[in-house]
């Protein structure tokens, strides 16, 4: 990332955690045909590495390697048993030569960072000829829930204005398609699909990571210091997605679009 960029969410354990659900299944499913045993990918954000894992899994013997640019994430990454390679790198100055990898992914990052455009050239140019560049993004401004609790109304608020005052771009799904084409992607495809959270256990998951974060992750920190929200505010945030959680009648969901070009 450049200087003037943060990621917005931090690595305080409740997000590491959130990272870690993230499997093939939930967060990359529309790469499934192109996940061929032999194949090496790159995952460009990697963060903690459960989905670099199982790329490197379900791609063995192919070589895997996940970069990103936080030793935090990466720290968390090397404790897993697995075959992927984990490097600190910047996705603007990928440390590898041109045309070095079959599949070129990354979920969640594009929204972090300030020239996104440039981010997919950099992707490009280590995808080998008729190689795949792959990404993810959600978009916030697309989410749902209910019951509909004012203080989730400012939760999202407040998110999105933290996003873009770290450099970033929250609602980077509907950007995606002029994104890829800007950076000169062939013919690039898109889909969209959803995190859905409606049982018990899923809310108590993410509810419970939410309310943690909006009082001790780097995202309370940014809030409160950019005066995007006020101490109580956030106590306010936080009770609310304890108050959701145990509503049998909680709903909530992300939408996301898919990107898939061949280089």
């Amino acid at each position: 990332m450049a200087s003037h960029e943060k990621y917005t969410h931090g690595h305080h354990e409740s997000v590491l955690a959130a990272h870690r659900w993230r499997t093939i299944a939930n967060s990359a499913h529309y790469l499934e045909p192109h996940l061929v045993a032999g194949r090496s990918l790159l995952d460009v954000g990697c963060g903690p590495g459960t989905i670099t894992a199982e790329f490197a899994e379900r791609l063995a013997p192919g070589r895997v390697v996940g970069v990103d640019a936080a030793p935090d994430a990466l720290d968390a990454a090397a404790e897993l048993e697995s075959s992927a390679e984990f490097v600190l790198g910047d996705a603007y100055a990928l440390p590898f030569d041109d045309q070095t990898f079959d599949i070129v992914h990354t979920h969640q990052t594009l929204q972090h960072v300030q020239d996104p455009v440039a981010m997919l050239r950099e992707m490009a140019r280590v995808a080998r000829e008729g190689g795949v560049v792959a990404a993810r993004e959600v978009d916030y401004a697309a989410t749902t829930w209910f019951p509909l609790l004012p203080e989730l109304e400012l939760w999202l608020d407040v998110v999105r204005r933290v996003h873009r005052a770290n450099g970033g771009e929250p609602d980077a799904g509907r950007h995606l398609t002029s994104w890829a084409l800007d950076a000169g992607l062939s013919a690039p495809q898109f889909m969209a699909s959803a995190w859905a959270f409606t049982t018990a256990q899923e809310r108590e998951w993410w509810g419970g990571a939410w309310a943690e974060r909006a009082l001790h992750s780097s995202f309370a920190t940014d809030a409160l210091e950019g005066g995007h929200a006020t101490v109580d505010e956030l106590h306010a945030i936080s009770a609310a997605w304890r108050t959701w959680a145990a509503d049998e009648r909680g709903y909530f969901s992300m939408t996301h679009t898919e990107l898939l070009a061949t280089v």
